[in-house]
């Protein structure tokens, strides 16, 4: 008889992670323009498209190479870190890199910018558009995700046809709730990690994240972490299909994990 292989659990796509990173926000810089600059802009919001818009210093020296650049923009990319929801040891989880070209926007257009960002996701800092701070975008030419799910690269119409997963502004609230009250859970759930990792020393498992297939877990052990998924019976569209999936891998012990 042959031997039976656990098949790897189903993840949501390079395109969707990367929308789920960008809607999160987390933390952003402005890499590339020479070996060790990194430039934080003071608020970024990354469009569906990967265009990026930054907030900027008015006196920031980035605004005079762009302006005295090339018509077509100054070549840039702009660096997302995706940190976990809890204290990990190793708390970035994924990277997102937008490569592009910075260009600055006239008055008018950049306080139109402002108005929809601020429809979508209000921010104080927008009100300082004009008074202290000025506006760069980022026309995106190519995209790259790296996490533990795989690396990839990505075209800003791929980014255009995907949607964020509908618990990534959700999932640090939830997990780190899950963690601080009830630890249970994750006792419960280490029953599904292969058994040479719940083996190790020192074995310590912790929330990573949660999509609509599955949840994330890091097992920190002596010999260092280790990424695993727990894919969910069937995709969760709302809060309480998610509840209703993580409850069947809490009281089923028969499930793969990657």
């Amino acid at each position: 008889m042959g031997s039976t292989r656990l098949r790897r659990p189903l993840a949501p796509t390079n395109a969707e992670r990367a929308r789920s990173i960008a809607s999160r926000g987390g933390q952003a810089a402005v890499v590339g323009l020479n070996d060790t600059q990194r430039i934080v802009p003071l608020l970024h919001h990354v469009h569906a498209d990967g265009t990026a818009t930054l907030l900027m210093p008015s006196d920031h020296a980035l605004l005079d190479a762009v302006r005295q650049g090339p018509r077509s923009g100054l070549p840039a990319m702009l660096e997302l870190t995706d940190t976990a929801p809890v204290d990990l040891r190793e708390p970035v989880r994924a990277l997102l890199w937008i490569s592009g070209w910075l260009v600055a926007p006239g008055p008018t257009y950049a306080r139109r910018l402002a108005l929809d960002i601020a429809s979508e996701r209000p921010r104080p800092g927008l009100l300082d558009l004009g008074h202290g701070a000025t506006m760069l975008r980022l026309r995106p030419g190519s995209a790259v995700i790296a996490d533990t799910e795989g690396t990839g690269p990505l075209a800003p119409a791929e980014l255009q046809a995907a949607d964020p997963d509908p618990f990534c502004l959700l999932e640090d609230g939830w997990l780190s709730h899950l963690e601080d009250a009830h630890p249970d859970v994750f006792t419960s759930l280490a029953r599904h990690l292969p058994e040479p990792l719940r083996a190790k020393p020192g074995c310590r498992i912790r929330p990573l994240g949660v999509d609509r297939l599955g949840i994330r877990l890091r097992v920190e052990a002596e010999d260092g972490d280790h990424d695993v998924r727990l894919g969910f019976e069937s995709p969760a569209d709302d809060s309480e299909q998610l509840r209703a999936q993580v409850g069947l891998l809490i009281g089923c012990p028969f499930r793969g994990a990657s």
